[in-house]
């Protein structure tokens, strides 16, 4: 019996079996010279004994093709042509805003920003901010959101970053308190966004969290991003990510350090 690789179909004469490759063109060619074979399994053979296999590995950004993953990565470092990659790490990423925070992480970049009052070290300046106005700093209880705001606004009276307003947010020491009413018969359901959460300590969290507060921030780019944001964490975040453009991971991290510099120093920052 002859049998077709590609159909299966078998035969019990030669020359039935050549007029069914040649009427479907189920020869099995080799990749790179003119020859055709009856099986898989030849051509295979043949390939392997000649090196005529087609190079397979592409370059993740060109068309081109490589015989070895080697090759492809010798390529795709001398082109720059690593797209989603970390060479250090070796590793691809689904998108390029996932690629640039893994390199603003601290396996690259170190947690080598510290808190001015504890010196508990974060890895970036949003991070560090965050602590301050959450209130988690030991050496600084007092500090929050309303009042590094304040000593913010001291320190660029200019709005640099912060909103010009009749008058400051006043600092309150309230806290909410959900009662259950605000169980809709399957969640806890927020008032105000009308979000659901499981249970009542998340809803309350919620509620006490900055995120329903006035924005008071905004970014520096006025001319084509001007985004706002509730908290000074929340703008350091948008400056890290790079999404706007206004200055690189690196540029973000001095600018945090001249502000912590003249706020605590009472300076005043005209520009940015």
């Amino acid at each position: 019996m002859y049998e077709c690789d590609y159909c299966d179909c078998k035969f019990y004469y030669e020359d039935e079996f050549e007029d069914h490759l040649d009427d479907y063109w189920h020869w099995a060619p080799c990749e790179t010279c003119d020859k055709v074979f009856r099986s898989i399994r030849a051509s295979h053979q043949h390939m392997d004994a000649l090196s005529h296999w087609k190079p397979r590995i592409p370059c993740d950004t060109c068309d081109k093709l490589f015989f070895t993953r080697a090759a492809a990565n010798q390529h795709m470092y001398d082109m720059d042509h690593y797209w989603n990659y970390c060479v250090d790490c070796d590793r691809y990423f689904l998108n390029e805003n996932n690629l640039r925070m893994h390199r603003n992480s601290k396996i690259h970049r170190g947690t080598n920003l510290p808190c001015p009052f504890c010196q508990t070290t974060f890895v970036t300046a949003s991070g560090m901010f965050n602590h301050l106005e959450s209130g988690a700093c030991p050496k600084a209880p007092t500090l929050n959101r309303d009042t590094i705001l304040r000593m913010v606004r001291r320190s660029e009276p200019q709005g640099l970053i912060t909103k010009k307003m009749i008058e400051d947010p006043k600092q309150t020491q309230v806290q909410y308190q959900a009662t259950s009413r605000a169980f809709n018969g399957i969640y806890w359901e927020c008032y105000i966004c009308h979000k659901f959460f499981n249970t009542i300590h998340s809803l309350n969290k919620h509620l006490n969290s900055p995120v329903h507060q006035q924005k008071v921030y905004h970014c520096p780019n006025k001319k084509t991003c001007g985004k706002e944001f509730v908290t000074l964490a929340g703008l350091f975040n948008h400056l890290e990510s790079e999404s706007c453009g206004m200055m690189r991971f690196e540029g973000v991290q001095k600018v945090q350090e001249e502000l912590i510099d003249a706020v605590m120093n009472r300076k005043v920052i005209t520009s940015l």
